[in-house]
């Protein structure tokens, strides 16, 4: 057994708690993964994990080596890399996590064109709207709207998120449009529930800025279904500039209270604190900064 192949199976089973995801995470059977980490502890001759019949556990010195485990092969891997990437590109594989909606408008070409030019480079993008655990499914970088959440992330701001205030010329039609931002309170409002505040818009004019309770029928945790319920006519959504697309071009939806805006969401690249990042996730996290300053201002 390779020393590094036991460091790579024992963190990938300490982060995700089971043999099976390790194997899963690792591409390798799960008795591999198994007799990979029962090696290097026979070769250390300390215990580094505790098994259960349910799940595995860190003894101390498991502790203490996944401490240091994870930098080290993160400087292999980088050193390995400068090495092939002078005549190759980058190489391996790069798991990404995104919001579903926003991973798909946009970061699913953005790691188009990132990997383009490295045809030895693998993506593995995830799509999910909650917060995942980067250690547990072995995520290297999150792109995430909003605070990025955990303590143990770092994160680099890479651009501002805009939202509007839309509804369909039917429902104005019907219902009139409003005036000011406290009329809102007497509209039907389609609630996107991925909002820290589903309830509670918050607007903001030059030096003003107002909250408005608001309320409605439909609740949703995606801001494209709430863009499609307001093209539909079922009220006012207050949606992302980047699920709008041609809907306002095309008059199915009409802006409301065009002058109030709101104040940007931070968009971040997050990733696990005390990791020395990769070359090529270094530069991932440089192109999307400079993709999106292009595609988003």
């Amino acid at each position: 057994m390779d020393v590094l192949d036991g460091l790579r199976a024992f963190v990938a089973t300490a982060q995700t708690g089971s043999f099976t995801a390790a194997a899963e995470r690792l591409g390798l059977s799960n008795r591999l993964a198994s007799k990979y980490v029962a090696e290097l502890e026979q070769r250390l001759g300390v215990r580094l994990l505790q098994r259960t019949t349910r799940r595995v556990g860190l003894t101390p010195a498991g502790r203490d080596l996944l401490l240091r485990a994870p930098a080290l092969l993160d400087e292999v891997d980088d050193m390995l890399a400068v090495a092939a990437e002078g005549s190759r590109g980058f190489s391996g594989v790069i798991r990404v996590s995104a919001p579903v909606t926003f991973g798909a408008s946009h970061v699913k070409d953005l790691l188009l064109r990132f990997a383009a030019p490295h045809p030895d480079l693998s993506i593995d993008l995830r799509l999910d709207d909650s917060h995942v655990d980067l250690a547990a499914q072995g995520i290297d970088l999150a792109f995430r709207i909003g605070a990025p959440g955990q303590q143990s992330l770092k994160a680099r701001r890479l651009a501002g998120i805009g939202a509007a205030l839309v509804a369909a010329p039917e429902y104005v039609a019907r219902r009139g449009l409003p005036q000011a931002p406290a009329d809102l309170a007497a509209h039907d409002c389609i609630l996107d529930t991925n909002r820290r505040s589903p309830g509670q818009w918050l607007l903001r004019r030059k030096d003003e800025e107002v909250s408005v309770r608001v309320r409605g029928r439909f609740m949703v945790n995606s801001a494209q279904v709430a863009r499609d319920m307001a093209v539909s006519g079922l009220g006012i959504a207050y949606c992302p500039h980047f699920v709008l697309g041609r809907a306002l071009d095309d008059g199915r939806l009409m802006p409301v209270l065009p002058e109030w805006r709101s104040p940007d969401a931070p968009l971040s690249a997050v990733w696990l604190e005390g990791r020395t990042l990769p070359r090529k996730i270094r530069a991932l996290i440089d192109f999307a900064a400079e993709d999106f300053r292009t595609r988003l201002s």
